[in-house]
């Protein structure tokens, strides 16, 4: 089984895509559903609670994953757990077998959500990083974590420093993987940036994208999802097609090209609307990856 270590320190465009989960997923729909996308991507990330929704755990989708032979690529935020039960979360996913994960400070739950619970954060982000790192084999370093972190796109001024992605990298973060982000000309400036400040040098950088079905899906997502981008001209091409899911497909396979094409990128990872099997459709017309 190729890992997405072995893809990320490799030469090949990388591509990642998540699963859909949520409070009734069953181990024969995570398997179906990884059949779908395995031909096509390197790893097939889990999320971990994304927007305090309820779901199957990340650790729970990662053993499927595995047994299924099938590389997974969890999420794990301090949101929901003390150290005591990150610390457990993260022996539980090293002796299953997972090679790399990705570990953010994740968001708080809404005041209004539909699940009334409390944000734990007992450690940062940073520490939370450094915690996974401190699991390395010095004997033997390959056997650690390959850790990612996330980042925000954004427009960064000349003097920017970028402290906390160089903390992040110095704690054992390896690479970065942005939020939605739809707006190329906003991805092409940050980028720069970070081939300036040479920090393509201490991180891989995966992009993220999806297939948006409907005007209405996109604009849910740029009102409801944290620092989406997803400009204009986007919503009224959906608006306007007469197939919009069609037209969804198009779009994310043309953004999926010019991606791949600006320096300091090494992947793109398709974001769950619902529906796994618009993923494929969209790699097929990217491009990017022929079908296994």
């Amino acid at each position: 089984m190729r890992t997405f270590r072995e893809s990320m320190q490799g030469e090949k465009f990388t591509l990642t895509a998540e699963l859909t989960l949520n409070r009734s997923s069953t181990a024969d729909e995570v398997r179906r559903q990884a059949d779908v996308l395995a031909r096509y991507v390197d790893a097939i990330q889990v999320t971990d609670n994304p927007h305090a929704w309820v779901q199957m755990s990340a650790v729970s989708a990662a053993a499927i994953l595995l047994s299924h032979g099938i590389d997974p690529l969890p999420t794990l935020t301090c949101r929901d757990r003390n150290r005591i039960a990150i610390e457990s979360d993260l022996l539980g996913l090293r002796a299953l077998g997972v090679s790399s994960l990705i570990l953010t400070r994740g968001h708080k739950v809404p005041k209004k959500h539909a699940v009334q619970a409390g944000n734990v954060f007992d450690i940062a982000g940073r520490d939370l990083i450094a915690l996974a790192a401190s699991f390395e084999d010095e004997e033997s370093p390959a056997r650690g974590f390959f850790i990612g972190t996330g980042a925000r796109v954004f427009r960064p001024k000349r003097d920017w420093t970028a402290d906390s992605l160089a903390a992040r990298a110095a704690a054992g973060a390896r690479f970065l993987q942005t939020q939605l982000c739809f707006n190329l000309d906003s991805l092409r400036h940050y980028m720069r940036a970070m081939v300036e400040a040479k920090l393509t040098w201490r991180y891989s950088v995966i992009v993220s994208l999806a297939v948006l079905p409907s005007s209405v899906t996109a604009q849910w997502v740029k009102k409801n999802i944290s620092d989406s981008r997803i400009p204009k001209p986007i919503i009224q091409r959906l608006e306007q097609a007469g197939d919009p899911q069609q037209e969804g497909i198009r779009i994310c396979a043309e953004l999926m090209q010019e991606i791949s094409q600006i320096p300091g990128v090494s992947g793109i990872n398709l974001m769950t609307t619902g529906d796994a099997d618009a993923i494929p459709a969209a790699i097929e017309a990217s491009g990017l990856r022929e079908r296994a």
